[in-house]
């Protein structure tokens, strides 16, 4: 057994097939000035049919998944396309009179490098991407076919093991029989992860190398993108084992849409709408199928992720009203971009940072960069011409912040009055309270927006000074610390006393356990990722919330976080008398 990442959930039992690896041998040509042209000629006509192929495997993976997931080898267009990218190597055939295979092979390294340095997950698997679109083009200036394809076994279902899976070689491997994925390299927000996700294929990514070369074609293998787990020839109690696990999942999931058209109701008639968060058209098109009833979070930054430029003022209107289309009039909640911290956009020019995370990022970029977030406004104004949306601005941490960025919004609704274009002249605008500032001063900003969303996930970071993504100070990234629970408590009173609507998003409302939380408050809305509204919606049909008002009021008076988890978890006891009959004298 071996203890990894899970970037896919679900189980996976089967039998390994160990993909080759595939190694470019790469000629060291020298070229005189003469043949600059010829080999100029050369990497034109790669690009061209590097080209061609992406553009073949977009469809295929159109066809396959969706539009969105397609989108992933927009982005390989994209770097292919890139002129800096084509002069880079260029620049080098010249300089160094080499070939263009050794030319395109540093550029490549040096482009994937410099992701590979960045402080930020998903910034760094864009280097995989890098080398893709490297390796594609190095396969064609060597007159090299597609090696995947010939390796695939074709007779029966298997678990794919490789130190690497890149998105166009997923699409070349035929997920159709694919039973689950375990690889060397990738993480959660690599494009192999997405479209497994998308897939519902479990994918395990950090595997030891040392293990990953003992692991022969035919070997029984158990994947668990759960619990993050490889079994490699386990004994037959845990096959076992694990095949009732994989039939309870199976049980468990087909249960659950019996729930899609349950009304979001606690035992004793309390509701409490549990709505999607979503990055793509995708998302929200599974979120409909779901029966989720609305969007607490579209987060726009990931569509200026994977591209070379800002979106324009166009791309973003299609995409938002679309979505306002598809969603028929169910609340829908856009948020601004949101960048800056662990998301970074390599061609929006940001300064070196010491600590990303406390310096420009959020709201403090849009006011920074006011270009981009009038682009973005206009955008969205224009969507709520089609339909009900709010407007929700990342990280505002003072008034000053916020009247800044209403001032900029009325300024943009004033320019759009006056070209005569349709759009949401009374768009509510709420803020997002996730730093401790927000949370404490909650009943002065209350007076000047529509509504409050809680942002868990950076509000537990800020307040606890603890940085979730650094594993050595990870187990006190504590979401039911008394503190975070206080400030939640804060932001929920002054919501309550100014008359405004306040929800809740992040990782911390999908937790079912926070269930006796948002009740006891009187919170009305909680938002959280698709897969994890029915079981929450599971767990809320058995609650009651008169005594889940009781466990909060226990929970604010604990001590410790792991005081407040056992009193939550008493809200799914019976309690010690029927709470609709009077106690016995």
């Amino acid at each position: 057994m071996n203890k990894e990442i899970g970037v896919s959930p679900g189980i996976a039992i089967g039998r390994a097939f160990v993909l080759p690896s595939s190694v470019c041998e790469i000629p060291e040509r020298m070229m005189g000035d003469a043949d600059l042209t010829e080999e100029l000629d050369k990497l034109i006509a790669g690009i061209r049919s590097s080209k061609s192929e992406l553009e073949s495997i977009r469809s295929d993976i159109r066809e396959l998944i969706g539009e969105d997931e397609a989108g992933i080898f927009n982005a390989h267009l994209a770097i292919l396309e890139d002129p800096i990218f084509q002069n880079e190597v260029r620049e080098i055939m010249r300089l160094r009179s080499i070939g263009a295979e050794l030319a395109v092979q540093e550029a490549t390294d040096k482009f994937a490098s410099m992701f590979d340095l960045l402080d930020d997950d998903y910034m760094k698997e864009r280097a995989d991407d890098i080398r893709d679109v490297g390796n594609r083009l190095l396969k064609h200036l060597l007159g090299e076919s597609e090696e995947v394809e010939s390796a695939i076994p074709l007779e029966a279902p298997y678990i794919l093991v490789a130190k690497e899976v890149t998105p166009s070689g997923f699409v070349k491997l035929g997920p159709s029989n694919l039973l689950g994925i375990v690889t060397v390299m990738g993480g959660r927000t690599s494009h192999t992860a997405i479209m497994a996700r998308a897939m519902g294929i479990p994918m395990v990514s950090g595997l030891d190398s040392k293990l990953q070369r003992s692991i022969q074609t035919g070997d029984l293998l158990i994947v668990d993108g759960d619990a993050e787990r490889v079994w490699v020839n386990p004994d037959s109690s845990i096959v076992e084992e694990y095949q009732h696990r994989k039939e309870e999942l199976e049980k468990e999931r087909h249960s659950l849409q019996g729930i899609v058209s349950f009304p979001p109701v606690t035992k004793d008639g309390r509701r409490l709408e549990i709505l999607a968060n979503i990055s793509s058209l995708n998302e929200l098109d599974r979120s409909i199928q779901e029966g989720i009833p609305g969007v607490g979070l579209f987060r726009t930054e990931f569509l200026f992720m994977d591209r070379s430029a800002v979106p324009s003022e166009e791309e973003q209107y299609r995409i938002y009203r679309e979505a306002v289309v598809r969603h028929g009039g169910n609340p829908l909640v856009f948020r601004a971009l949101d960048i800056g911290g662990d998301k970074a956009i390599s061609y929006i020019a940001l300064p070196e940072e010491d600590n990303p995370s406390l310096g420009l990022r959020a709201v403090r970029i849009l006011l920074a960069r006011k270009d981009l977030f009038r682009i973005q406004l206009r955008a969205i104004l224009r969507a709520g011409a089609h339909g009900p949306i709010r407007l929700l601005l990342p990280m505002v941490g003072s008034l000053d912040e916020l009247r800044e960025a209403r001032d900029v919004i009325e300024e943009v609704k004033q320019e759009l009055h006056e070209e005569q274009i349709p759009f949401d002249g009374d768009i509510p605008v709420g803020i997002m309270i996730e730093v401790p500032a927000a949370a404490l001063l909650a009943d002065l900003l209350a007076q000047e927006v529509d509504f409050f969303s809680i942002g868990t996930n950076d509000l537990v970071q800020y307040v606890l000074a603890v940085d979730r993504m650094n594993e050595a100070v990870a187990p006190l990234y504590e979401p039911y610390h008394p503190a975070v629970l206080r400030l939640i408590r804060n932001t929920a009173q002054a919501a309550s006393d100014a008359g405004i609507p306040v929800g809740v998003c992040g990782e911390m409302a999908g937790d079912p356990l926070a269930l006796p939380i948002w009740l006891g408050l009187g919170i009305r809305e909680i938002s959280m990722s698709v897969q994890s509204c029915l079981p929450v919606k599971k767990a809320l049909l058995d609650c009651v919330a008169a005594r889940c008002e009781e466990v909060l009021t226990d929970a604010l008076r604990c001590k410790t976080a792991a005081e407040v988890r056992q009193k939550l978890s008493l809200a799914w006891e019976q309690p010690r008398q029927p709470l609709t009959e009077e106690a016995p004298t």
